[in-house]
């Protein structure tokens, strides 16, 4: 005689299935994001469809292919604009970048041009 799975268990795999219809993912990526065991999700479903828990047709139905998005929409941030770079003497470049504190600015132009002993 085939043993009833525990309770728990059963309602837990109710709740993963309903999260995984909802998240419209497949199974192997909610089962990646889950670390879920494949194969043990295919078990529960087929365990659970077959005891009338839960009906794949009325689900399949209602969430077709064609009704899944086709396009996401993206939000790109704008580079920042390019620094300044600063030739000072043969060898010295002061890159400069947006956001600086100009007297910062200022007390760095003086030390790196004052005449070195």
């Amino acid at each position: 005689m085939a043993q009833r799975p525990n309770p728990d268990k059963e309602r837990r795999w109710l709740d993963l299935i309903r999260l995984w219809r909802q998240s419209r993912l497949s199974v192997r990526a909610f089962c990646e994001r889950r670390r879920l065991s494949e194969p043990s999700f295919y078990a529960w479903r087929r365990l659970l469809r077959q005891r009338g828990l839960i009906d794949e047709e009325a689900s399949a139905r209602a969430l077709p292919v064609a009704a899944r998005p086709a396009f996401v929409q993206v939000a790109v941030d704008a580079p920042a604009p390019p620094g300044i770079d600063l030739v000072l003497a043969p060898g010295r470049l002061l890159r400069v970048r947006p956001g600086f504190d100009p007297d910062l600015l200022r007390q760095l132009l003086r030390l790196l041009e004052e005449q070195s002993c």
